[in-house]
């Protein structure tokens, strides 16, 4: 008899994503022996070594054993949740498994990791990726803080009237202390495109006259669930590569996973400074 795939759970309209995450953090409580997480953290292209500085590894789950989530589709990403006990005492719930919005499941799967994150009890959640930076003064290499974000996917992960002020999303109060670490951290405007495909010259000039400094196809999705609920939110970019139109040469997946390789000692420890600071 032909088999068929079972349906996602935050396929059917009719779910709760709210009770999918709840059954999710209780899941992983239950793998990890760990109650409750403070901090969460998603770790994109670049980041994976800060899960390694932060502090100790007690226990690592493949995501897709736990209700919701998936295998990444990426290279770059390891597709592991783990609980890491801070030298402070606190428990960090780290996310190697990012769903890409390209990736063409929909927005509940996308925020679902944060959700997640939010119902297991943490109230920080640090987003990262490697991005295209747009300032000529950047380099590849480059970690940036995120200052706020512009959203051009046209979606959202609000659903029905459900009206959340984005106001000071990407917090200041964190970027304070991620300088205070680092006083060189430079920061810009995010900009989420729908991608997979990397942004054209024109969408790259766009983006700099509406006030866009960063563009790359994650985090800001994540940052709107993550306020939502009531999250403290940090997003920090490693730039990859300069965006299409200011540099010269052709842009690949291998030259940004090339870059992230390279930053990922130093970004990561970078990272993991900040981290205990919080």
């Amino acid at each position: 008899m032909p088999t068929t795939t079972p349906e996602h759970p935050l396929d059917n309209p009719q779910t709760d994503p709210f009770e999918i995450a709840r059954q999710a953090a209780r899941q992983i409580a239950e793998r990890t022996g760990v109650a409750r997480h403070d901090i969460a953290l998603t770790l994109g292209s670049g980041w994976a070594k800060a899960a390694d500085l932060i502090g100790e590894t007690t226990a690592t789950i493949p995501a897709a054993e736990i209700l919701g989530f998936s295998a990444p589709a990426l290279s770059g990403h390891v597709g592991t949740l783990r609980s890491v006990l801070l030298p402070s005492g606190k428990r960090a719930l780290v996310i190697g498994a990012r769903t890409h919005y390209y990736e063409g499941h929909g927005v509940r799967r996308v925020v679902h990791s944060v959700r997640t994150a939010a119902a297991a009890g943490a109230t920080t959640m640090i987003l990262t990726n490697g991005a295209g930076g747009i300032r000529e003064s950047w380099t590849p290499g480059q970690p940036v803080l995120i200052s706020d974000h512009i959203n051009l996917t046209a979606d959202s992960p609000l659903e029905g009237a459900t009206f959340v002020d984005l106001t000071d999303l990407y917090s200041e109060r964190l970027r304070a202390i991620a300088r205070r670490v680092d006083p060189s951290l430079d920061e810009g405007v995010y900009c989420q495109f729908r991608g997979p495909h990397y942004e054209t010259p024109a969408e790259v000039r766009m983006a700099r006259t509406i006030g866009g400094h960063i563009v790359g196809m994650s985090t800001a999705l994540e940052a709107i669930a993550a306020r939502q609920a009531g999250m403290e939110v940090l997003g920090m970019s490693l730039i990859t590569n300069l965006a299409a139109g200011i540099q010269t040469t052709p842009l690949s997946h291998a030259e940004v996973l090339e870059a992230g390789q390279a930053a990922e000692p130093v970004i990561s420890a970078l990272l993991a400074r900040i981290v205990a600071k919080l």
